[in-house]
Formats: C-alpha cells, structure tokens, sequence
C-alpha cells in the first residue's frame, strides 16, 4: 500500500468521527507511522488489551506527544476507545488522530 492510499484510507476512516477533518494531521500522522500502519499486527489498536493501551500511552502519548502520564490520558485513551466502539478492528491513525485532537496537541505534527 502506498502512501497515498495510506492516506486516503485514513481520511475515509477519520471523516467518521470529524466531519471536517485536519488534513495536515492526517497527512503527517500516516507519514510518521506509514511503516507501523502497513503491518497487520500493528494497523490496529486493541481496546481490550491493556498492554496495547499501555503501549499507546507510553509511546504515543508520553513519548511522542511529550505529555505527563496520569489519569488524563487513561481518560482519553479510553474516551477514544467508546467512541470507536462500533469497530471492530480500529485504525491505529484513526486512534491517534482522535487522541491528539482531544488532547490539543496537533503542533506536535506541524
């Protein structure tokens, strides 16, 4: 899958959930993790895993976004995970695009 149908991909994906999306943030999101997203065992976030949880908490949200761990990214992590609930396999730019966005962190990918 090339970058562009990466991206096209998630754009559909993302529309779902933010009708007028951040196409920037997409765009940067995919370029950042084109190599993760082309992978079956890591395309997808498992909200019923807690080590994937912890991973996505760790990696992505103190380490890659620079955020403090505590009880705010259990609850957007978990915010996240109810709102894609209807999913069965969720996107793991889906996921992280919701989650810098209700985080406000979206200088991070500029």
């Amino acid at each position: 899958m090339t970058n562009a149908e990466l991206l096209a991909k998630t754009l559909e994906g993302v529309k779902k959930y933010d009708k007028k999306p951040d196409e920037g943030l997409v765009a940067a999101l995919v370029k950042n993790y084109a190599l993760v997203l082309r992978k079956p065992d890591s395309a997808y976030v498992s909200c019923t895993d807690p080590s994937e949880l912890e991973t996505v908490k760790k990696n992505f949200l103190i380490k890659k976004l620079g955020l403090k761990d505590g009880a705010k990214l259990d609850e957007a992590i978990k915010k996240v995970c109810e709102q894609m609930k209807a999913e069965r396999r969720k996107s793991r730019a889906v996921f992280y695009y919701l989650l810098v966005k209700d985080l406000g962190k979206e200088k991070v990918f500029v």
